[in-house]
């Protein structure tokens, strides 16, 4: 009998074969520049959370990370994949996380929709990267100004409805934006916020067991972020017990 888990597996066989040329046990080079990321299976939560922020630290300064999209590169990477985080986030064309993180190809295992929400179709992504690619580390970023969120506000606010399938894009979100309506502040940005902690709580409390096993364990962090398009920094500020 085929189980879930050794379906999982089958998929991706192929991916399994250890990359090769990712010794570098740090993100910096010689030069400064960031250098390919050491596969998933050889980094703890932490490290990957914290390969994230030293990424974002090179966007903001500005640099270039063409060794991560090298010729070279794609050979070692046509042998498999190892992506060190899951990275769920908005289909916001100013929000590309390769960019935001300085990250190149094969690093992170990316799930996009508007307003960054998990349906059926997301959450078996997630698995798969934690389940068959074993990256330890899981982000939820909402971001500012996002406009599936705004939607959602203005359904609130304004009773608003929307054409297509628009309005049932946003109904997930509709729960945030009624859990911090009366809260002081920005009701958009407040909004944001509170979606990507109901995502990251029920990834952490009411998913499968492919996700709540090796959280237990300690073996995955799952963590929430805002990205500001002013400034283009990220804030990781939904961290789970012993995050830093």
């Amino acid at each position: 009998m085929t189980t879930r888990r050794n379906f999982i597996g089958g998929l991706g066989a192929a991916g399994a074969a250890t990359l090769v040329g990712t010794q570098a046990a740090s993100a910096q080079d010689s030069r400064g520049g960031l250098t390919p990321a050491p596969p998933a299976t050889e980094l703890t939560p932490q490290q990957a959370l914290d390969l994230l922020r030293e990424g974002n630290d090179a966007f903001l300064r500005g640099e270039q990370t063409s060794v991560l999209t090298s010729a070279q590169r794609r050979l070692e990477l046509a042998r498999g994949q190892s992506p060190f985080a899951a990275y769920v986030t908005c289909s916001d064309s100013r929000v590309p996380p390769e960019l935001l993180f300085g990250r190149g190809l094969g690093e992170l295992f990316i799930i996009r929709n508007a307003g960054n929400t998990v349906d059926t179709v997301a959450l078996g992504s997630i698995e798969y990267a934690v389940a068959q690619l074993q990256t330890p580390l899981v982000v939820v970023m909402g971001h500012e100004s996002c406009g599936a969120v705004d939607a959602a506000t203005k359904v609130v606010t304004e009773n608003a409805t929307f054409p297509g399938s628009i309005g049932r894009m946003v109904e997930p979100i509709i729960p945030a934006v009624l859990s911090v309506q009366n809260e002081e502040g920005d009701l958009l940005d407040n909004s944001v916020r509170a979606n990507v902690r109901r995502v990251v709580g029920d990834l952490r409390n009411h998913s499968d067991p492919l996700l709540l096993e090796p959280q237990r364990e300690g073996r995955l962090w799952v963590v929430g972020a805002y990205y500001d398009l002013d400034t283009g920094a990220v804030d990781f500020f939904d961290l789970p017990e012993g995050a830093h």
